[in-house]
């Protein structure tokens, strides 16, 4: 089988003028250029500008604007050519050669000698990803070639990877950052140190970072992607980030024109940007605009079975749980009507084996009856259950603690910071625990993978500790499945199981929302949230 596809800051800049974007100092050259000036804040903080190691969304995002991999996914994601301009697959499903493009350049960098760059290899992929399967180095993306036994450069323009058994979700994993290319010679030198001395081949390459203060990007003059009209991307002069830690204050750059982007909505501005059925507000309806799609993110409840607590063992109070809460009004009054409300299983919309059918609909009657049915059987008067959570989402919670109160059930709601909790729950020391699962790579298996026994919490992400033989064999049948209809049958078949055992309670599946000011074109929006800055065009805003 062939498969080929056709390729497809806030830093703000002052009076003085700086030397980082401009030759020319002076109000009017800035005004000149401010509209080639992409700005935003990132609130979370960026960790490493390290590819092997950027593992949250925050890292992933301005990684893409420095690096590129074989492959790259659109905002449809469907997987499209990058440094790779075709592949083909063998028959088996094991064998995979990438044919190069001979165009791809490095960033500039004295190392590289008279020429200051050099084109893209083969063997960059191979020295990039021995680098992920490095002991000693430990990055974290190194669990991406666990089913790859072996790859290597067939000659300059022709990579092989080989795995140890099929795997269809292989080539969508191939898009994430870890994937990307790195120069030999550039990384050696910096060592550690290549954190913060990017060379990539991406659309923009690092000219300043002030750690916690401003992060700057210049256009990559030598970036090899066009447009549809042959244009070079990108079309931005640069990128300019700064690191406001209050996403209040970050609202209020935004609203006063000070940054170009706004990715998400916080509670403490979402009722004055929006009104209760997730619309703008009239007072920002003429200058911003709101872009919100599916994103790959099922926010939940887990119950750890393996507790001693009886309520927690009791699969009458876990199905009480899911029946006994609106998930729509929840919606509603607490997020303005961004996101879906979760009644199918764990799996989310935009991923294919999603079901709407097979979750849990709000039925306070049947929820209260199993409450009594549970106090029955138990003789356990008054149950009680312990939900550990993080401030963010205090306010579900405590939604949630107020509905089951009704049916019986009483609901005690901890706070932990996020760090402690993770711990806790991946050691089995919380009955119960509100936690999210973020699409790592584009197939549901991802998902599932969270139920296969085989992945018990420390060692692997199963924190429910829940085992089934049906459901770990339909797991693995999964994987010699090329099929997407078939498995895709398989994957609803596996998300049915887990909501039947009621082992979670999915509450919402989230939205990507994107607010930009009027004068910022080509954002898009994809449903893993992926800043892509390549095609964003900024018009020069009439001065006063």
């Amino acid at each position: 089988m062939i498969k080929r596809l056709k390729p497809l800051l806030t830093y703000y800049f002052s009076i003085s003028c700086t030397a980082l974007l401009f030759t020319a100092c002076g109000k009017s050259s800035n005004a000149k250029r401010d509209h080639l000036v992409f700005r935003y804040n990132e609130y979370a903080n960026i960790n490493t500008l390290d590819p092997a190691f950027s593992r949250t969304l925050q890292d992933n995002s301005v990684c893409n604007q420095l690096f590129n991999s074989l492959v790259q996914f659109d905002d449809n994601l469907n997987i499209l050519p990058s440094i790779a301009k075709d592949w083909t697959i063998s028959e088996d499903g094991l064998t995979y050669q990438f044919s190069l493009r001979n165009d791809v350049y490095f960033h500039k960098h004295e190392l590289f000698g008279k020429d200051s760059t050099r084109t893209v290899v083969a063997d960059d992929f191979t020295y990039s990803f021995n680098r992920l399967r490095d002991e000693k180095l430990a990055p974290p993306g190194s669990w991406v070639l666990n089913k790859v036994d072996d790859f290597k450069a067939i000659n300059d323009t022709l990579f092989e990877i080989k795995l140890t058994q099929p795997f269809p979700a292989f080539i969508g994993l191939l898009t994430m950052k870890y994937c990307s290319v790195v120069p030999k010679e550039i990384v050696e030198h910096y060592g550690t140190e290549f954190r913060s001395h990017p060379i990539g081949t991406g659309p923009f390459k690092l000219k300043r970072w002030e750690e916690n203060i401003k992060l700057v990007f210049r256009r990559n003059e030598n970036y090899f992607e066009r447009d549809s009209l042959g244009n070079q991307l990108p079309y931005l002069e640069a990128v300019s980030l700064t690191f406001l830690p209050d996403k209040q204050s970050e609202f209020l750059q935004f609203a006063q024109g000070n940054i170009d982007f706004l990715r998400s909505l916080d509670a403490s501005y979402k009722d004055e940007l929006l009104t209760a059925d997730g619309q703008l507000r009239d007072k920002y309806a003429k200058t911003v605009n709101m872009i919100r799609g599916p994103y790959l993110n099922t926010e939940y409840l887990g119950f750890y079975l393996d507790s001693e607590t009886p309520e927690i063992q009791s699969v009458l109070l876990r199905k009480a749980i899911n029946y006994g809460f609106d998930r729509k009004k929840m919606m509603v009054y607490l997020r303005n009507g961004i996101g879906n409300p979760a009644n199918g299983g764990f799996i989310p919309i935009g991923l294919p084996g999603y079901n709407q059918s097979i979750g849990f609909s709000y039925q306070p009657k049947k929820a209260k009856q199993l409450v009594k049915q549970f106090i029955k059987e138990t003789g356990i008067q008054n149950p009680e259950i312990t939900l550990v959570t993080t401030s963010n989402y205090l306010s579900f919670c405590e939604f949630i603690q107020r509905e089951l109160e009704k049916t019986g059930l009483k609901i005690n709601v901890d706070v932990m910071p996020e760090a402690t909790l993770r711990s806790a729950r991946s050691n089995g020391k919380v009955d119960m625990f509100r936690s999210s699962w973020v699409a790592d790579y584009l197939d549901a298996e991802n998902y599932l993978s969270i139920f296969y026994s085989k992945n018990f919490a420390p060692g692997g992400s199963n924190y429910f500790h829940f085992k089934d033989q049906l459901f770990d064999s339909l797991y693995n049948t999964a994987f010699s499945v090329t099929d997407i209809e078939k498995r895709k049958l398989l994957y609803t078949q596996m998300d049915s199981l887990a909501m039947e055992y009621a082992i979670m309670v999915p509450l919402f599946y989230d939205e990507v929302v994107r607010f930009t000011q009027k004068n910022v074109k080509g954002l898009g929006i994809n449903p893993i949230d992926l800043l892509d800055l390549r095609y964003v065009k900024k018009k020069k805003k009439l001065e006063n």
